[in-house]
């Protein structure tokens, strides 16, 4: 018997919204890793939980692509031009 649909809505619960995010998140950034290396891609996956805590995954040719913060994504070569 397979599983069933899940239902799209915000978790209430905080501990089980935070342990349902971390599981989610480490199965997209396996599944980014695994298209990469199936399809010869070049995959980058960037995630911001909501305490701001940055997840990402890039392949080799894909690392400089961009860097920053939630507000706003920079280039890796202006990245000597950031402002705090």
């Amino acid at each position: 018997m397979g599983k069933g649909r899940v239902q799209l809505k915000r978790i209430e619960n905080k501990i089980s919204r935070q342990v349902t995010f971390f599981e989610r998140i480490s199965g997209l950034l396996k599944k980014a890793h695994e298209i990469s290396v199936l399809c010869d891609a070049e995959v980058t996956f960037v995630v911001f939980s909501t305490k701001g805590k940055l997840f990402e995954y890039s392949t080799d040719s894909r690392e400089d692509i961009m860097v920053g913060n939630r507000n706003e994504l920079i280039p890796a070569q202006d990245q000597d031009n950031w402002s705090d």
